[in-house]
């Protein structure tokens, strides 16, 4: 994956956006022809960054942060213009990217002994049944692990058809990882369908005071709604969400993919090192 790729849709071009547009409206207050010349293109170029970063911070915060931002574009022709205007949209995208920081921290797992996990997926998970020797990344997990895992995965899967399945059987385990979204956010699902489907999804997973882990959706641009939704969403439920770029950084390596999206035989491979990275903690005490 072109490295420019990555860095948009694992939503660092956010952090790298507001920092060009710090460097922008600071850089219009100085004294030199040379940093006031400057100061249009870091802007540009860093409010592009953050649009095509599809990052899902509150609708309210952006709104905010544009506003004060024409303000300060405002000011900027007006014969008596003011610094305070730059410093107080230097203040609303700070703010902006303090709030986005803990949705790229990886959470905690609760430890305890249990042995168990459930996965509930879509192709990505479940492969494409392209050849039937190669194993999926849950089983590899079992079997490198010594864990007891339950797939429940499917090729096409969405919020709402991994409800029906889940709802004809038992989860066996009070560790679930979710990874599902993918065939809501590129097919025919529209964000409010995918918001009530997701829903309904966790509501019935987190029962039973579940400890559910979610894969971030990594974001083309423009499609903020679907990770703002599913961060709501998740919330709501308790579930923990799993940073988008450790998805993405397995769909990125080489030859981890058969298409850019479903997983080659090594790609199940680093999916279940990369899943093994993160669960491992709440089976530590088991392990030996």
């Amino acid at each position: 994956m072109n490295w420019l790729v990555f860095h948009i849709v694992s939503g660092h071009a956010f952090f790298t956006g507001i920092l060009l547009v710090i460097v922008g409206v600071l850089a219009s207050t100085a004294k030199w022809p040379v940093c006031r010349r400057m100061s249009g293109t870091a802007f540009v170029v860093g409010a592009m960054g953050i649009a095509v970063s599809s990052t899902p911070i509150a609708n309210w915060l952006y709104a905010v942060s544009i506003v004060v931002t024409l303000a300060w574009i405002w000011s900027r022709f007006k014969p008596t213009w003011s610094p305070w205007a730059a410093y107080a949209t230097v203040l609303a995208w700070l703010v902006a990217a303090l709030t986005e920081v803990p949705y790229h921290l990886t959470p905690t797992i609760q430890l305890t002994d249990e042995r168990q996990l459930t996965v509930i997926g879509d192709s990505i998970t479940a492969g494409v049944g392209g050849d039937e020797r190669s194993e999926t990344w849950p089983s590899i997990l079992a079997g490198q692990h010594q864990l007891q895992v339950q797939d429940v995965s499917h090729m096409g899967e969405t919020a709402a058809s991994a409800l029906k399945r889940i709802s004809s059987q038992t989860i066996t385990s009070q560790v679930v990882l979710v990874e599902i979204g993918g065939n809501d956010l590129f097919g025919q699902a529209t964000s409010s369908q995918f918001a009530a489907d997701l829903d309904a999804l966790l509501s019935t997973v987190a029962s039973q005071q579940r400890q559910v882990i979610m894969l971030e959706l990594p974001l083309p641009p423009f499609c903020h709604e679907y990770g703002r939704l599913q961060r709501v969403i998740a919330a709501k439920h308790g579930v923990k969400l799993i940073p988008k770029r450790v998805l993405l950084s397995v769909l990125a390596a080489e030859g981890s993919t058969l298409d850019s999206i479903h997983l080659s035989p090594s790609g199940h491979q680093r999916m279940a090192d990369t899943i093994w990275r993160l669960v491992s903690p709440h089976f530590r005490s088991a392990e030996n």
